[in-house]
């Protein structure tokens, strides 16, 4: 395994903008930023924690920023179903991104995120049945609450926005119907990276230069992405093969951490 670094080479720059194309093409189409997807390439090409929390939580802003728009002005956000773990993980958000981890123990936690994300795009990808109708919320606030206080330390401390712990909660409780989980899972992670990224800026972490190129990558894949997810695109394929890449990077973290 590779000595982790903080700069790139112009070719790793330009595989790094293309492969932020397909994850924010991928993730958004579920209503999901792409943290995951960020870490997973990043970790591939060996670049050092203090890059890769804070460049994936900036691009998850950016991305959950358009994300949030275009499923709001669909129709499918729902303030009632997002205040509960917005209460609960704002606090904790900030708790995470202060932490700051040895890079064995970041590689470790940040491969188990990962390998729990491609188990839950492959449950995506083999045909999710839920019998809520899109629209409708039935969230009990209180255990949402609780929920929120975890999902928001574990996203702040590893550096994702927290869609791919509530997606599946409230799609198996059966709280909300998908397109209605997407458009609650957006602004949430819009939110808790914000709130991440800041807390972060009191320990060491670099954001690098060729950001605004990532940065324009990752959004070209959103607005495509939600083009797609909201027009009902058949994903299984493409998801199945971003999560068979990040179960790739998440067993090679863990297992060398």
């Amino acid at each position: 395994w590779p000595c982790y670094r903080v700069s790139m080479a112009p070719s790793e720059v330009a595989i790094l903008c293309g492969a932020f194309f397909v994850v924010a093409a991928l993730y958004t189409t579920v209503g999901h930023a792409g943290a995951s997807g960020y870490l997973a390439t990043m970790a591939l090409v060996g670049l050092a924690p203090e890059v890769m929390r804070p460049t994936a939580l900036t691009l998850n802003i950016l991305v959950a920023a358009l994300t949030v728009y275009r499923f709001r002005r669909a129709r499918f956000f729902h303030w009632s179903g997002l205040w509960p773990f917005l209460l609960g993980s704002v606090p904790f958000a900030a708790a995470g991104g202060i932490q700051s981890l040895s890079r064995g123990a970041y590689y470790a936690a940040m491969g188990v995120v990962l390998l729990l994300a491609a188990m839950y795009l492959v449950w995506r990808a083999i045909g999710l049945r839920t019998t809520m109708q899109e629209g409708v919320v039935r969230v009990r606030r209180i255990p949402a609450v609780f929920m929120g206080c975890v999902i928001g330390f574990i996203s702040g401390l590893i550096g994702v926005g927290g869609g791919i712990f509530l997606s599946p909660t409230l799609l198996a409780l059966n709280w909300a119907a998908p397109k209605t989980t997407a458009g609650i899972s957006a602004p949430f992670i819009l939110v808790n990276s914000a709130v991440a990224l800041v807390a972060g800026s009191l320990t060491v972490q670099t954001l690098p230069p060729e950001l605004p190129l990532l940065g324009a990558g990752a959004l070209a894949g959103a607005f495509l992405g939600t083009w797609l997810g909201l027009d009902r695109l058949s994903q299984k394929g493409l998801l199945m093969t971003l999560a068979i890449v990040m179960s790739l990077a998440g067993a090679k973290l863990v297992l060398t951490a």
